[in-house]
């Protein structure tokens, strides 16, 4: 571990490794025209088209882990960029569906090689890709992801009552 990162809670070392991979990510897929979040999203489209899915912009928010309105945002800008095609469902005319356009599949290609190549690079330290430390530290991740968070019996809120 980095000296300076020395005695600091999983908690911050979770936020910076994000903050890392964040950074990374838009600087990497930047040439391509994208951004990390839209990279999240057209990337997720790319894996559920090879399924056949054409998901909802609720269905994706859930599966990206970001908020609604923001996908909304990103499927806009997405759209406008020529990449994704927005249609409303014929099951349920309040939601959108979405799909990525040819170019958008040629463009989400090359991203999640140069993503891929990024995660390779990050990996590294704990054996590669295919090593088991990575997979244990996968496993980890699932697990960690899986947790509910919000205010716990154990730990009452302190909201509205006063500190003394």
């Amino acid at each position: 571990m980095s000296s300076a990162h020395q005695g600091a809670t999983p908690g911050f070392l979770v936020w910076r490794l994000s903050m890392k991979w964040r950074v990374a990510v838009d600087r990497a897929v930047a040439p391509l025209g994208l951004t990390h979040a839209q990279y999240a999203v057209v990337a997720t489209l790319h894996g559920m088209r090879r399924s056949g899915e054409r998901p909802s912009q609720r269905r994706l928010a859930d599966l990206t882990g970001l908020e609604p309105l923001y996908v909304s945002k990103l499927a806009r800008a997405l759209e406008a960029a020529g990449l994704l095609e927005r249609t409303r469902d014929p099951r349920d005319p309040r939601a959108v569906q979405l799909a990525l356009t040819e170019r958008g599949v040629e463009v989400t290609r090359q991203a999640i090689e140069v993503v891929q190549g990024l995660l390779r690079q990050l990996l590294e330290p704990l054996g590669g890709l295919d090593g088991p430390r990575a997979r244990a530290f996968v496993h980890d991740l699932t697990t960690l992801l899986g947790t509910p968070l919000g205010p716990s019996a154990e730990h009452p809120s302190t909201h509205g009552t006063e500190q003394s």
